[in-house]
């Protein structure tokens, strides 16, 4: 089977909430593994030989994730509850300013891996995971 065959199979037999799911489990564990010693130096030089590393790339497809979510949940036709969208839409708020610090060095990454492990863990109807340090 080709790789467009399987993405096709993947899209309609799963869920929109397992596919998000999944999304947001590999953008979350790319953070995860790019961003590794992020939190333990202070150097703003070390922090961004990290970030050239690979993870301005982890944070900017975190940040794409949030901003679709955040489109789709403001959309009229999301049957959502009002409440839960707007946490869900200030939580994406947050993402990308947080997102944004990171990119310039500054902040700590486990808040991000942290927020995404629990919404995770929420789409697959599981307790939020002990945060992880990164």
């Amino acid at each position: 089977m080709g790789l467009a065959a399987y993405k096709r199979t993947i899209r309609e037999s799963e869920t929109p909430r397992q596919i998000e799911r999944r999304i947001l489990s590999r953008v979350t564990h790319d953070l995860a593994d790019k961003g590794q010693g992020f939190d333990a130096t202070e150097s703003k030089s070390e922090r961004l030989n990290i970030l050239a590393s690979g993870l301005r790339d982890a944070i900017y497809e975190n940040q794409r994730f949030w901003s679709a979510l955040r489109f789709d949940l403001s959309e009229p036709e999301n049957k959502m509850p009002d409440g839960l969208k707007a946490s869900l839409i200030s939580i994406a708020l947050w993402v990308d300013r947080h997102s944004t610090a990171l990119m310039a060095g500054e902040g700590r990454l486990a808040g991000l891996v942290e927020i995404n492990g629990n919404i995770a863990a929420g789409l697959a109807g599981q307790a939020a995971p002990q945060m992880q340090e990164v």
